[in-house]
């Protein structure tokens, strides 16, 4: 017993005797153990013809009993293919980015590749330390959700030919493929949705400014409003980070004095959670419609409107374009967006409180 965490420490019994951490079987000893040479040994893990059955399965065996694992370095150095691909994304724990990693190891398995991801934290020189690690540990290529907005530092990886794709936000200051969804049209069409409903103030509640989505989703915003003629009170918009006290802040300010915004647009699925809490505790009905879906956001009274975005298609779609550029079917980088999708549930058609 571990007196200071409380763990039970139980010592298990090894299954093989033979070997100790550190000092792994080598193809040397496989051949003694089968009684053949190395050159027969590395035919058949290799999978090169030139053995016999019997032979083949001798060497099997003892690359079974031993626990042999073929060491691919001398093959990356031959090949210069590591079949390995690499993932930055900006935070692991996001229900957002859990479809895109999956979509983009589903394609990563179809050709038989691995792959290696990490978080960047919504942090530059963490991007940029996690994506050069990455490339010194040879991935074939990269597929990027940037903190950053400037990736010169990827240039000399790119010329060395290190595939890259950027997705749900575009690379900074070079050209690269990049997958986006219609980030603009959505938000313009969610706030839209809300200007049919009657309502005239309308607030907007985003992520950090710099960072491309909410730059566009504001824009989105300030463009439904325009056509419909309203104008935006500078009350009405708070960007900032999606911290739940912020985004609190910022929704209580709107929804208090003189003339309170009777609609919210908020920016992404962090800020949603957090306005959807303080709507609970507000005393009068107010519309909202979020960009991006949340879980259990049609099980909420009243079912909380949104603007979805497909991000495992996003994932699928960026893996795919970067094993077309792996293979070379690729010429120019090019910009590929996806359409978003208004889902109405309930909180988007709530008419103006009288």
């Amino acid at each position: 017993m571990d007196n200071r965490t409380g763990q039970r420490i139980v010592a298990e019994t090894a299954r093989r005797t033979d070997n100790r951490y550190g000092n792994r079987p080598t193809m040397k000893d496989v051949a003694a153990r089968a009684g053949v040479g190395l050159k027969t040994v590395s035919r058949v893990v290799n999978g090169e013809p030139g053995v016999t059955p019997d032979t083949e399965r001798r060497v099997q065996e003892a690359i079974d009993a031993l626990g042999f694992r073929r060491n691919d370095s001398a093959r990356v150095l031959r090949k210069g293919r590591t079949a390995s691909i690499g993932l930055v994304l900006e935070d692991l724990s996001d229900p957002f980015y859990g479809p895109l990693s999956r979509a983009v190891e589903e394609v990563a398995r179809a050709h038989g590749a691995l792959l290696i991801n990490g978080s960047s934290a919504e942090d530059p020189d963490r991007e940029q330390e996690l994506v050069l690690a990455l490339c010194a540990r040879r991935v074939d290529g990269l597929v990027v959700i940037p903190a950053g907005d400037d990736h010169r530092y990827l240039e000399p990886e790119i010329k060395a030919g290190v595939a890259t794709v950027f997705v749900d936000r575009p690379a900074g200051q070079i050209d690269a493929d990049v997958v986006l969804s219609d980030n603009f049209g959505g938000a313009r069409d969610g706030v839209a949705h809300l200007i049919a409903h009657g309502h005239r103030r309308i607030g907007f509640i985003g992520d950090m400014p710099r960072i491309h989505t909410a730059a566009e989703r504001l824009r989105g915003y300030r463009t439904a409003m325009e056509a419909a003629g309203i104008p935006v009170e500078e009350a009405w918009t708070s960007l900032g980070v999606t911290d739940p006290q912020r985004v609190r802040r910022a929704a209580e300010a709107m929804l208090s004095g003189p003339s309170p915004v009777t609609a919210i647009f908020t920016g992404n699925n962090r800020v949603t959670v957090t306005v959807v809490r303080v709507l609970a505790e507000h005393s009068r009905p107010v519309a909202l419609v979020g960009f991006d879906d949340i879980e259990l956001a049609d099980l909420l009274q009243p079912g909380v409107t949104v603007v979805a975005q497909d991000s495992a298609q996003l994932g699928r779609t960026a893996a795919d374009r970067l094993f077309h550029r792996l293979d070379g079917t690729l010429a120019l980088p090019e910009r590929v967006e996806l359409p978003t999708r208004l889902i109405t549930r309930g909180s988007g058609e709530l008419p103006p409180a009288s």
